[in-house]
């Protein structure tokens, strides 16, 4: 299968968090179906695969699949998928076929991880907006997706006609993408304070459509309380049940950070269920992540 050139641009681990998406929204929209393998596949190498020494036999990663609903035939559809971005390479061991995780797959897992998992405080008003507005010729429109592309999993707000916004904090990261993407002759940036006339906060309200980012919190919250709940006089977490839980939760929450920019708490409703969503996921990672780790452990140990 011959790959385009948004696929050449656009095989790193980040352009493919959660899935193989285009866009954390069309990964979001495939929570289900037939996208899931691909998506569980990532978040089983990316959590389990690197704690672990970085390699593990096929037969195990089609084992634990198993374990999350997922055949065979799809989980080795999914892993083939992974060889062909370069995030995995093939490398037997006595008496197992396996893979490995590349350099380049470390290498994007480390830049993923800051964003899943680091402190995500809200901006600050005051600092103001970074602007891009972009122009890229008609015979070169697969550019103008890649950076489209880009744009949405770096968490900016599309204002229309070519033109994006985001805190001002997202400036180095756009800054580094657009080099890395050797796009800088099709990019103007600006730092901007928003003067009028619309009110800032209807602005941006379309920009990242916080209507719909509302709904997909709730229904993680709706999803992820029982959960939690389930857990929450158990000392110590561990077995089948624990990884399933942790992965799914990991599945499901992988995508806020990129559809979420840490938008000013002045231009957020005072219930805004991003907070609770976001105690939630954090409280169960606490929780379940090493108990999950250890079950992988026993499953794949060789």
């Amino acid at each position: 299968m011959q790959e385009s050139e948004s696929d050449r641009i656009d095989g790193t681990w980040t352009g493919a968090t959660p899935s193989m998406a285009t866009t954390p929204r069309s990964g979001a929209a495939a929570d289900s179906g037939a996208g899931r393998p691909k998506m569980l596949i990532m978040d089983v190498c990316g959590a389990y695969m690197r704690p672990l020494g970085g390699w593990f036999a096929i037969a195990k990663i089609v084992q634990l699949m198993n374990e999350l609903g997922v055949d065979e035939a799809a989980t080795r559809s999914a892993l083939l998928r992974m060889r062909r971005k370069g995030l995995l390479e093939p490398e037997n061991r006595p008496g197992a076929r396996g893979l490995r995780l590349t350099d380049q797959a470390l290498t994007a897992l480390e830049d993923t991880d800051r964003r899943i998992f680091g402190p995500r405080p809200p901006a600050y008003l005051g600092d103001g907006w970074i602007l891009l507005s972009f122009s890229v010729p008609e015979d070169q429109r697969a550019k103008r997706h890649v950076l489209r592309s880009q744009l949405s999993w770096l968490g900016f707000g599309n204002l229309g006609n070519g033109l994006w916004m985001a805190p001002r904090r997202m400036r180095d990261a756009l800054k580094k993408t657009v080099e890395q993407l050797g796009f800088q002759q099709y990019v103007l940036m600006f730092e901007a304070q928003y003067t009028g006339f619309t009110e800032l906060s209807a602005l941006v309200g379309e920009a990242w459509d916080l209507a719909e980012l509302a709904t997909l919190y709730t229904e993680f919250v709706d999803w992820c309380a029982p959960i939690a709940e389930r857990w929450q006089d158990v000392r110590s977490p561990a077995g089948p049940q624990a990884f399933i839980d942790y992965t799914l939760a990991l599945y499901h929450w992988r995508k806020f950070p990129y559809l979420d920019p840490g938008l000013p708490k002045d231009l957020l409703p005072d219930d805004w269920a991003g907070h609770r969503a976001a105690e939630l996921f954090f409280d169960l990672r606490n929780r379940l992540e090493a108990g999950a780790i250890d079950h992988v452990r026993k499953v794949c140990a060789f």
